[in-house]
């Protein structure tokens, strides 16, 4: 079985976009009036970003405690590149510089009030 896709629920879909096209390797499909989008990742995942406003709802969505999204790395250098690209945006909210976590390298971050980590992946070597 494969993930087909994942649906976020975002205040600001054209920002969401920025981030997961310009940082995170995202290609965008399609952009529906700023009000959904769909963006692919290696042609093999897609992610939905479904803005709040579909929902009759201004307010930035709420996440549960602790849920969040994860992208692996390669390598250490990669984790630091992304963050160093990021760290200066002013619609990110960063929880701490790239460290040892766990087992493995990353870092945490937030947009809006969804949890983003970028680490390496500490059960598979590229």
């Amino acid at each position: 079985m494969e993930l087909n896709h994942i649906n976020l629920v975002v205040k600001d879909v054209d920002t969401a976009i920025k981030l997961f096209s310009e940082y995170l390797g995202f290609e965008l499909i399609t952009n529906r009036n700023s009000k959904m989008a769909v963006l692919q990742n290696n042609k093999t995942f897609a992610l939905v970003i479904w803005g709040q406003v579909m929902n009759n709802e201004e307010n930035l969505p709420e996440y549960p405690a602790n849920f969040h999204i994860g992208f692996y790395q390669e390598d250490e250098n990669e984790v630091s590149q992304i963050f160093e690209k990021i760290r200066t945006e002013q619609y990110i909210r960063l929880d701490g510089q790239p460290k040892k976590m766990r087992n493995t390298f990353g870092f945490y971050f937030y947009f809006e009030n969804l949890m983003i980590e970028i680490s390496v992946n500490p059960f598979y070597t590229f």
